[in-house]
């Protein structure tokens, strides 16, 4: 799976949209206050799930989708549209539908079109 890097524009969206809507990050020390280093969102250390604050993940990235959507898992990673619904998902080897409901959808189909075959089939209609 090949990641790509952040563009500068996304870099700049992040940084503000940090500042401006978590709760933790100081202004007066530009710094914030749950960490003794510096955040690691306003200063690019880190834009990974594993380096991302805790309390960014999970309160604050919720509120803009767009952000959410590039700072997780099916952002930064190459993605392909579903082949039921048409919603994009990371990579994942052979992995064709994004999510268990939509692959169940496809093996429901697969399993009627195999019966329907197979009826034709035996009443001599091939």
């Amino acid at each position: 799976m090949a990641i790509r890097e952040l563009t500068a524009v996304e870099l700049r969206e992040i940084n503000r949209f940090a500042k401006s809507m978590c709760a933790n990050y100081d202004d007066h020390y530009n710094d914030c206050v749950l960490l003794s280093d510096s955040c690691y969102m306003t200063y690019g250390f880190g834009y990974t799930n594993t380096a991302m604050c805790k309390w960014f993940k999970k309160a604050v990235l919720p509120i803009e989708p767009g952000l959410e959507r590039l700072l997780t898992d099916g952002g930064l990673l190459e993605t392909k549209p579903c082949g039921i619904c048409g919603k994009e998902f990371p990579l994942n080897r052979r992995q064709t539908y994004c999510s268990e409901k939509c692959a169940k959808v496809a093996r429901l189909k697969s399993v009627a079109k195999n019966v329907r075959a197979h009826r034709k089939r035996k009443r001599g209609e091939v």
